[in-house]
């Protein structure tokens, strides 16, 4: 336990710039917390360096039994075996336009900034969504957070899980008032990596 908070709702999402040990023993650290899943995010990489990473990180997940979650790469999801993928909005909408049979069988996140947004993520046949940034975060400095009641239409209007995404820490109190506005739970980087 770390700060009352059940990681069962939690989504780390990496960012190796930002960890406070080595970057593989972060994660191992998180994943010691048995989060619902490791969203392997680090989209500055190049495709080879980022499947390099990813079988490493597998590795850990697996020994913690958490699920790890691709970003962006779909040949991440072939290399390491997971049937996920995490995709920003514009990228699921062209692997559908062009339909190159790359994401049968792959259940798909997508990345969301408003209920129409997630509207749409379903219809593209997305089976969960990020929805952010909700509160104020270094990630998106100078731009206003959307805050609860955007999380909260979001969330009324979606038939997929729906997770919160920005300026959330490890707080407990802070995390249940979240998922009170209908979230299936929060997307957290900064204080994993720095835990």
């Amino acid at each position: 336990m770390y700060n009352g908070i059940d990681f069962s709702t939690v989504i780390a999402v990496s960012n190796r710039h930002l960890t406070r040990l080595p970057y593989l023993d972060q994660v191992e650290r998180i994943c010691s917390f048995q989060p619902h899943a490791f969203l392997l995010r680090e989209k500055d990489l190049p495709v080879k360096e980022y499947l390099n990473l990813a079988l490493a990180v597998k590795a850990i997940c697996d020994r913690h039994q958490v699920m790890m979650i691709p970003h962006f790469y779909t040949e991440a999801v072939t290399a390491t075996g997971t049937g996920i993928l995490h995709l920003p909005l514009w990228k699921l909408r062209d692997l559908k336009e062009n339909d190159t049979g790359c994401l049968s069988g792959i259940r798909i996140g997508v990345s969301v900034h408003s209920p129409e947004e997630a509207e749409e993520a379903v219809s593209l046949g997305a089976s969960y969504a990020t929805a952010g940034h909700i509160f104020a975060t270094d990630c998106k400095k100078g731009l206003p957070p959307r805050g609860l009641d955007f999380l909260k239409q979001v969330c009324v209007r979606s038939p997929i899980p729906i997770y919160a995404i920005g300026g959330i820490r490890l707080d407990s109190k802070q995390i249940h008032t979240v998922l009170e506005h209908g979230a299936a739970g929060v997307c957290i980087m900064s204080q994993m990596m720095g835990m």
